[in-house]
């Protein structure tokens, strides 16, 4: 059988060319946003952005759950894609980034779909676990400070409906969760976010090699 394929720039140049649907609004957040120190690295790719927006939509999303929002590139292609009267909440430690995605919310009118929580987001999470209670929520995207994965994924995992779905970007981390000479505490997290999730009985779960790694758990 075929083995995957070598993403070379030519192969991914010829993806984007066939598949993707970046309107200027998000072109021009994301453009904004590869100005800012460190912003290319830190943003979701747009094919990400257009797979998280399919996702919402295959599953029937009606309230989703960003644990990470940087400037909200993920956070408008998910709005857009909810039902009438969805919602995101999205969490961030620093209200900065996010305030630069609300002009472009507001321009792609879904600005009253987004519910900016700003805060450690271990403690928001716990606020929002007695406020809403448990499956209050159908998917939950993770792209947040690395550490703290695996404390965000069983916040998630409480958080997340029955058949609904946990999505977790970076769980390829740059490639360092090869590298033996790797040890920092974020690839350390990442690392073992991975090797439980192979085994976790509570989900069913594929990491896609898009990106920069990509996993899907769905919670049994």
């Amino acid at each position: 059988m075929a083995d995957q394929i070598v993403a070379t720039p030519e192969i991914r140049e010829y993806v984007r060319a066939v598949s993707l649907r970046e309107d200027p609004i998000l072109a021009g957040l994301r453009e904004e946003t590869a100005g800012l120190p460190g912003g290319s690295a830190m943003q979701v790719m747009a094919e990400e952005g257009q797979l998280l927006a399919l996702l919402v939509g295959l599953s029937g999303a009606g309230s989703v759950l960003e644990i990470g929002t940087f400037t909200g590139y993920s956070t408008l292609c998910m709005a857009r894609a909810l039902p009438p009267g969805g919602t995101v909440v999205t969490l961030d430690l620093n209200g900065r980034w996010p305030a630069i995605g609300a002009a472009y919310w507001q321009r792609a009118g879904v600005a009253d779909r987004i519910d900016v929580r700003i805060g450690d987001a271990t403690r928001t999470l716990a606020a929002l676990a007695d406020e809403q209670g448990g499956g209050s929520f159908d998917l939950v995207f993770i792209d947040a400070d690395k550490a703290n994965y695996g404390a965000y994924y069983e916040a998630a995992l409480h958080l997340v409906r029955p058949k609904g779905l946990v999505v977790i970007d970076n769980t390829l981390f740059f490639g360092r969760v090869v590298d033996p000479d790797s040890h920092d505490p974020d690839t350390a997290a990442v690392r073992a976010l991975n090797a439980s999730l192979r085994d976790d009985p509570r989900v069913d779960v594929s990491m896609l090699t898009m990106a920069d790694g990509i996993t899907l758990a769905r919670k049994r």
